[in-house]
């Protein structure tokens, strides 16, 4: 049980570590309930995940997927939300602390999330992943770099290796964003540009499993690849990359070692908890998986401090069947209402039944009129898995206005295969492309005419 208020005139504190679905489905869990609640994130919104993959390739604004904090938690009166990095949690005191100070719990929530995994290799800067926000712009920009320089290179081989992009892993974020590159290159941008057919661009998607979307039935994922396909995307399974260097990414499929010439290389093949995984690995003796998420005990609590908890994708948490919980929002929400229904209960000193996920089902879209959904009794792909998709994540997003506003885009983007947020953005920065000698150089030119030069070697054979 948690524990309990120390007299009756403080209320029980409660500290959110993370502003995710979990985090913040605890916040409004715990709104009518006597606690104090502080919400701590290093961003001052919540985002909806599982439509960066729109912000990354321009069919959706930041804003149309973002929701801030406060708002969100305005009505929430015993809630108060920081802006703020945590850096050490002492659980014998209680305490978390930030830059500015340490704030005391008498239950503490951890729901950092994951970041992710490059399995030991330094490819951060080379293959950027999709976890945030700041991710998703990365992405934006080296994508329609990559068709602006095109425009620009007077080399056939060069021209072919700014057109070609490659993916790194066909889970569902590898699999949407693949499917959303290859609408954009084949349809949106296919009268924009008038010295290069962006219809001729490439899309690799390589998976090291023998599938795409391992998670779900066979069937489905071959269907899935054969939409991916039906766009123009390569897609090779059985493709595990083993470097990254300039231009050049290296894989080995099967027995054969293969070389792709690219300028844009996506990362989503793997994950890797947070770094306060480690953290509560060090103060609080947690144990953790090899992946670094923490183990914990049924009620999502730590064994050594049953009033530290840890939902969403931190956490390694059976779903009794000899796996774990997925990844995804659904379950971090899920977890996010059941720790704050254990604490509200254990401050009533009322028993509550152990968790128990509810699966709706897994989704993923590859395109318009394209899309798989796995509800366990149904199995769906096409038009009607995509209106199905369509629905569920309207459904979803957390404010009206970002339902409506995503509608309205995605309607538009329907009926005339436009994509509105097609912008390069980098602050007091105009990125330039220049060549001298056998080395290719980026010239970023800032706002005060000082620059920053990133100097690439050109492959020989380019």
């Amino acid at each position: 049980m948690v524990n309990q208020k120390r007299n009756q005139t403080n209320l029980h504190r409660v500290v959110i570590i993370g502003g995710g679905f979990g985090g913040l489905y605890a916040a409004q869990k715990l709104a009518k309930t006597p606690v104090k609640v502080t919400l701590i994130d290093k961003r001052n919104f919540h985002v909806f995940q599982p439509l960066l993959y729109q912000v990354a390739t321009g069919g959706l604004s930041p804003a149309d997927i973002s929701s801030p904090l406060r708002a969100l938690l305005s009505k929430n009166k015993n809630t108060e939300v920081l802006m703020g990095e945590v850096s050490s949690i002492d659980p014998e005191r209680q305490t978390v602390q930030l830059r500015y100070g340490k704030i005391e719990y008498d239950s503490l929530i951890v729901a950092t999330g994951v970041t992710h995994q490059y399995f030991g290799n330094d490819w951060q800067e080379k293959a950027p992943g999709l976890k945030t926000i700041e991710d998703a712009l990365e992405i934006r920009q080296r994508v329609f770099i990559a068709f602006e320089s095109a425009e620009k290179e007077p080399n056939p081989e060069r021209r072919k290796d700014w057109l070609t992009f490659v993916l790194v892993g066909g889970g569902p974020a590898g699999v949407e964003l693949a499917g959303s590159l290859a609408e954009l290159a084949h349809g949106t941008l296919k009268e924009d540009f008038r010295n290069i057919d962006t219809s001729q661009a490439k899309i690799i998607l390589l998976q090291s499993p023998q599938y795409i979307l391992p998670a779900y039935p066979s069937d489905l994922s071959l269907q899935a690849q054969k939409s991916l396909e039906q766009l123009g995307v390569t897609v090779k399974t059985g493709a595990r990359v083993i470097d990254i260097q300039g231009q050049l990414v290296t894989y080995s499929q099967g027995e054969t070692i293969d070389r792709i010439h690219t300028r844009t290389v996506i990362w989503t093949a793997g994950m890797k908890a947070s770094a306060m995984a480690q953290t509560l690995a060090d103060c609080a003796g947690a144990q953790l998986d090899k992946v670094g998420r923490v183990m914990v005990e049924p009620n999502f609590n730590l064994s050594k401090y049953p009033n530290i908890f840890v939902i969403g994708d931190l956490v390694h948490y059976s779903d009794g069947k000899g796996g774990i919980l997925p990844g995804v929002a659904p379950v971090a929400m899920q977890e996010g209402e059941y720790v704050a229904r254990f604490i509200r209960n254990g401050l009533q000193n009322r028993p509550l039944s152990p968790f128990k996920y509810t699966d709706w089902g897994n989704l993923a879209v590859i395109g318009k009129h394209r899309a798989v959904v796995d509800m366990g009794w149904i199995k769906l792909s096409g038009f009607l898995a995509w209106f199905v998709w369509l629905f569920i994540h309207v459904f979803y997003l957390l404010e009206f206005d970002n339902k409506i506003i995503v509608m309205i885009q995605w309607a538009w983007s329907y009926f005339t295969d436009s994509k509105g947020a097609r912008l390069i953005t980098t602050p007091g920065k105009n990125p330039e492309i220049k060549l001298e000698d056998d080395h290719e150089t980026i010239v970023y030119q800032t706002e005060a005419a000082h620059h920053v030069e990133v100097n690439l070697k050109v492959d020989s054979n380019s």
